[in-house]
């Protein structure tokens, strides 16, 4: 059997994505999002952010650049790679997400940007958008026809 590598995540930029060029020409965009998580504490919720450090390469990587800025709200469907070097005599490594299709779903804070825009092929979308561009709102909602209710005769 096969291993699977396979994330999707929806997260906020922390900062603007930094776009370079490899020896060889290839673009790499670089950024990285914060991730909220609700988690019971006693009798209240918290919230629990995570860091996570991403980047996309090729032409996707050029275009797209300009739309990634710090705040921007966006979804990721990729995969998790390790960063391995060594620093000091230490052995190092961090993991990191492979972009390979990302959608920006709202703006800043209070709107701006391209809001509910896709630059890939995906994503399900709802509200009048489509992948090659359009106005109105998307949503979004990974390719899959999960149901929302069950049974409360799970026998696990």
């Amino acid at each position: 059997m096969e291993d699977i590598n396979y994330v999707i995540i929806i997260g906020r930029l922390t900062r603007d994505a930094e776009l370079k060029y490899t020896n060889s020409g290839l673009a790499v965009s670089s950024f990285s999002l914060a991730v909220n998580r609700r988690k019971r504490s006693g009798d209240s919720w918290e919230e629990e952010v995570s860091f996570f450090d991403l980047a996309l390469f090729g032409k996707r990587a050029e275009s797209l650049n300009q739309y990634l800025t710090k705040g921007q709200q966006v979804a990721v469907e990729g995969s998790l790679t390790q960063d391995r070097w060594e620093q000091d005599g230490n052995k190092r490594s961090k993991v990191k997400i492979i972009a390979n299709n990302i959608q920006l779903l709202g703006g800043r804070g209070q709107g701006g940007g391209m809001q509910g825009s896709s630059f890939n092929g995906g994503f399900q979308q709802q509200g009048g958008m489509n992948n090659n561009g359009g106005q109105g709102g998307a949503k979004f909602q990974p390719d899959t026809n999960y149901s929302a209710e069950f049974d409360d005769d799970i026998p696990f």
